[in-house]
C-alpha cells in the first residue's frame, strides 16, 4: 500500500513504540487518528504529530473501543490501514498466576484488538492493511511467560484466520512478531519479574521494518 496520503488508525499510540511508529508515518501522512489510554497523552501526540485527532480508548471496553473506531472512521472518511501497537506483560510461573491478571492480559493483547479490527472492517478499504503487533513470544512460549505468551499466540492465530476470510478484499493482515525491545515494556509488567533477556533490539530498525511490511503487505514482519 502507498503510505503517502493514507488514512491510518494507531491505537496504542502513545507507547514508547507506538509514538515512534507514528512519527514514522507522519513523515508520510497527516490523516492519522492516534489513541492511547490517556486521552491527555494521545492529544498531546496529535499536537506534536499534526495529527487528525487523538482519542482515548480502553481496550478492556469492547463496546467503547467499538465506538472510538466508528468515530475516528467518520473523521478519516475511512481506513486505509489500522495499527495495533498495543500490549501488556506479565510473568511468573503458570501454576501461580492470578486470574484477574490473566483475564487483562488476554484482554488487551488479544480480545480488545480483535474487537477494533472487527469495528474497522467495515471502514477499511480494500486493499488495506490491518497490522498488529504479537511478538516472538506468540510463537517462544519461554517458562515464567505462560499466559502472557498465549494471549500473544490466540491474537496470531485469530490474524492467520483473518487474513484468509480477508483476501477476496485484498486486505493486507500484518502479524508483527517483533522481537525484546528496551521500550520498559517488561519493567511495566502486571505481574512478576521477566526472566534475563538479550540486550533490546534497536528500535529505529523495528520501526523501518514496521513501514516495510505495511508498504508491502507483508503476511508477517521479523526482525532476525
Amino acid at each position: 500500500m502507498d503510505l503517502n496520503d493514507a488514512r491510518i488508525l494507531v491505537v496504542g499510540a502513545t507507547g514508547v513504540l507506538g509514538q515512534r511508529l507514528c512519527e514514522r508515518l507522519g513523515e508520510h501522512t497527516g490523516n492519522l487518528v492516534v489513541t492511547g489510554r490517556s486521552a491527555a497523552d494521545a492529544e498531546q501526540l496529535r499536537a506534536r504529530l499534526g495529527a487528525r485527532a487523538a482519542h482515548a480508548l480502553d481496550l478492556v471496553d469492547h463496546d467503547e473501543a467499538a465506538a472510538v473506531v466508528r468515530t475516528a472512521a467518520e473523521e478519516l472518511g475511512g481506513f486505509d490501514a489500522v495499527v495495533i501497537a498495543t500490549g501488556v506483560a506479565a510473568f511468573g510461573p503458570a501454576a501461580e498466576e492470578d486470574e484477574a491478571v490473566v483475564e487483562e492480559l488476554f484482554e488487551v493483547n488479544a480480545l480488545g484488538p480483535m474487537a477494533v479490527v472487527r469495528a474497522a472492517l467495515p471502514h477499511l478499504v480494500d486493499g488495506g492493511a490491518v497490522a498488529v503487533l504479537t511478538g516472538v513470544v506468540a510463537e517462544l512460549p519461554l517458562a515464567g511467560m505462560g499466559a502472557y505468551a498465549a494471549s500473544k499466540a490466540a491474537m496470531a492465530s485469530w490474524l492467520g484466520s483473518l487474513r484468509r476470510e480477508l483476501r477476496p478484499r485484498r486486505i493486507a493482515v500484518v502479524d508483527a512478531r517483533l522481537p525484546h525491545m528496551d521500550t520498559g515494556l517488561v519493567d511495566r509488567a502486571l505481574a512478576g519479574l521477566p526472566p534475563a533477556l538479550p540486550p533490546g533490539h534497536n528500535i529505529d530498525d523495528v520501526i523501518a521494518a514496521l513501514e516495510r511490511g505495511l508498504e508491502r503487505g507483508a503476511r508477517e514482519v521479523r526482525i532476525d
